[in-house]
Parts: structure tokens; C-alpha cells; sequence
């Protein structure tokens, strides 16, 4: 908008205070609009982990492991789908310069979307999501991003990770190679996240909770080795003491626990000067 040289008369100011209400009604309406698709988002994506979660452990009889993660990782891919769909409906929003303006609204829903994504991916490939392949999931049939992803949500969504991954090795540890399987996401955990540097601000936060849930997949596969050990009987009743075994310690560590799990809050959504 061009000024006028003079501001000298009573109508010339309204209209330059009128530009400004359009602009901040504008930034608050966007906002908004964002902070609701950002919820939208992360509520889709707990579903996507909840399915996975539940797929790998529906089929008790199913003795290949890789055949359940691909089996989990098929079922997930509507519901991803769905949720970039809203990450499509973002992009006139964050347009230009908009989206570093806006990023921590949507952030929260981001980072959501990027554990969701890459347990699936895991799940499937045994293997940690890059970032051009987070990238590329955030692109149209052309290959336009939506908007940039930033090393910061990418970092954050993987430290998110290893929560689900402490969850999955617990709920399979009395499963047919299920010891096996939590020494190897133990190992994964270990070799991918122990020694992240935190450059950013709430890394540090989330490293915690990685080496907190490192524990608890390090407590759960000794105890299952000590205890094993100590009888020499064959894997079919291995498998029913070492079920007994996790439930008892379940029960008293809150492995699994989902009111364990930080929820974003409110203020996640919002600008940092708000």
C-alpha cells in the first residue's frame, strides 16, 4: 500500500488504520484456519499409530514379522493419505514467506504426522525415514513441496519415534521371536537416537524421553533373558512364561502406558509472542 506524503486530515488516517485491521483480522483468520487443520492433523495421525500398533498385534498366528509390518503399513496408507491432503489444503496458506511466519502452528500436527509416517515406514522396512523422503510425502503429483520442511519438525518427529518403538518392542517380547525383535529395536533406538545431538530447543526435552524409553526396552529384554535362562524348556513354553512374565511387569512399570504420553497443549498451536 502506498502512503500518502501527508497524513493531515482525519480521513487519510482512518484509511491507513482500516489497511492495518485487514491485515491483522487477515493473520488471525489464517492462523486460526491453520491451528484447526495443525489438530486435525495430529488427531489423524494418533489413529495411524494406534492402527499400526494394532495390526502387529491382531494376528497371533502370523509368524512373519516382516509380512505384519507390511500388512500395517498398507492399512496406514489411506489414513496418511488423508492427512496430506490437509498438509495440500495448507499450501495457499503458507505460501511464500508465510511459512516461516506460521510454522509453529502447524508444527505440532507436523511432527505427529512425521512419527506416524515413519513408525509405518519402520514397520516396513526396518529401517529410519530420511528427510527427502518425509519431503517427497509432502509433495504434489509434480513434485512442489507444500511448503519447506524444516530440519527442526523433521528431528522432533523422529525423536517422537522411539516412543512408539518402545511400545511395539513391549507388546511383542512374548510373541513367537519377540525377544529377538525387542533386542533389535533396541539396538535401533540405541544406534539412531542415543547420541542425537540437541541443537534445538526442545531436542533436549524429547532426548530425555528417548533414553527413558531406551530403559524400558533394555529392563524388559534382561529380565526376559535372566529369567529364561533359569528353565530349560522348549520355545512354545518359553513364550507363555515370558507373556506372564511382561504382564506382571506391565502392571508395575506402566509399560504401554498412554497417560505416559506428552498430548500437545494449547499453547503448541500458538505464535511465540501470543
Amino acid at each position: 500500500m502506498t502512503l500518502p506524503p501527508t497524513l493531515n486530515s482525519r480521513d487519510t488516517i482512518l484509511a491507513v488504520f482500516d489497511h492495518f485491521r485487514e491485515e491483522l483480522d487477515d493473520h488471525n483468520d489464517r492462523r486460526e484456519r491453520l491451528i484447526k487443520s495443525s489438530r486435525d492433523v495430529t488427531n489423524l495421525s494418533k489413529k495411524v499409530i494406534f492402527l499400526l500398533h494394532r495390526t502387529m498385534t491382531e494376528d497371533v498366528g502370523e509368524a512373519d514379522d516382516r509380512t505384519l509390518g507390511s500388512r500395517a503399513a498398507s492399512r496406514a496408507r489411506g489414513k496418511l493419505k488423508e492427512i496430506q491432503s490437509l498438509f495440500a489444503g495448507m499450501r495457499p496458506e503458507l505460501s511464500g514467506d508465510r511459512y516461516a511466519r506460521y510454522q509453529r502452528n502447524v508444527s505440532p500436527g507436523l511432527q505427529e504426522y512425521i512419527e506416524a509416517l515413519s513408525f509405518a515406514h519402520y514397520l516396513e522396512h526396518r529401517a529410519l525415514i530420511s528427510y527427502e523422503e518425509v519431503q517427497r510425502s509432502l509433495c504434489d503429483d509434480d513434485g512442489t513441496p507444500y511448503f519447506p520442511l524444516s530440519l527442526e519438525d523433521y528431528l522432533l518427529g523422529l525423536s517422537d519415534l522411539t516412543g512408539e518403538l518402545m511400545r511395539f518392542a513391549i507388546a511383542s517380547i512374548s510373541r513367537r521371536g519377540g525377544r529377538q525383535k525387542a533386542n533389535d529395536v533396541c539396538h535401533f533406538v540405541r544406534d539412531y537416537f542415543e547420541g542425537l545431538t540437541p541443537y534445538f530447543r526442545d531436542l533436549r526435552k524429547k532426548q530425555a524421553v528417548t533414553g527413558q524409553s531406551l530403559e524400558k526396552i533394555e529392563d524388559a529384554a534382561y529380565a526376559v533373558a535372566v529369567r529364561t535362562s533359569e528353565f530349560d524348556l522348549p520355545s512354545e513354553m518359553l513364550d507363555d512364561l515370558v507373556a506372564q512374565m511382561v504382564s506382571r511387569t506391565a502392571d508395575r512399570s506402566g509399560f504401554g502406558d498412554e497417560s505416559g504420553r506428552r498430548k500437545p497443549r494449547e499453547t503448541d498451536y500458538m505464535d511465540a509472542d501470543d
